[in-house]
């Protein structure tokens, strides 16, 4: 095996620690106890895991860890906690080796949310890929042929369409002219009545005595 396979299995592998946490805890006010029990696990990790320049952000700490420090507030940090070790290239990730009750409850439902969430998105996806790959999806999807076909026989159906459209309004303009014609006569009747013989005479004695 070569230098490098060695050193690269050396940096993926596993490593458990039991870390102190006391002795620096010990000498900090109360109200910064946790603080300096995380900052002395990342300063603990660094040495042991060869994280050569100290950067300390080159550290992370998993999130039930994180709760584990601080379940009991911070004044009373853990006084050593037991911890799993992953170094993956320049990153070093860490998490508790042995999960309580509580955070394996909470882990177990974390994971289940995220299974039923990845399992929702593959059904969205093939729900997806069916639809676009349904006839429907295809049939709308024409050639341009068809559509230069489909355009030249709309406009032929069209202009015979237009041809009805022309003689229809021509009949609908005749009819309501004859409908307003009578309309108006009827009007006509109401409005100027003819006189009788007896109002015609009347009319010519008036006229004759005037006259006379």
């Amino acid at each position: 095996m070569d230098k490098m396979e060695k050193s690269n299995k050396q940096n993926t592998a596993e490593k458990e620690y039991v870390i102190p946490l006391r002795e620096k805890v010990r000498a900090v006010p109360r109200y910064k106890k946790t603080n300096k029990a995380v900052r002395t696990i990342k300063e603990f990790l660094a040495r042991h895991m060869k994280v050569y320049d100290g950067d300390l952000n080159k550290i992370k700490i998993d999130k039930y860890l994180n709760e584990y420090l601080w379940v009991r507030g911070i004044r009373k940090p853990p006084y050593k906690v037991k911890v799993k070790v992953r170094k993956e290239g320049e990153i070093v990730r860490v998490e508790l080796a042995e999960l309580p009750e509580k955070l394996k409850f909470k882990k177990a439902r974390e994971e289940k949310r995220e299974q039923k969430g990845a399992e929702t998105a593959k059904k969205k996806k093939e729900e997806k890929k069916a639809e676009e790959g349904s006839p429907e999806s295809t049939r709308g999807e024409k050639s341009e042929e068809e559509i230069k076909k489909g355009e030249s026989e709309d406009k032929n159906k069209d202009g015979v369409d237009d041809k009805k459209e022309i003689e229809e309004k021509k009949l609908a303009v005749a009819e309501a002219g004859a409908k307003f014609e009578k309309a108006e006569a009827k009007k006509l009747k109401h409005t100027t009545k003819p006189k009788t013989s007896s109002q015609e005479r009347q009319e010519k004695n008036i006229y004759k005595k005037t006259h006379a």
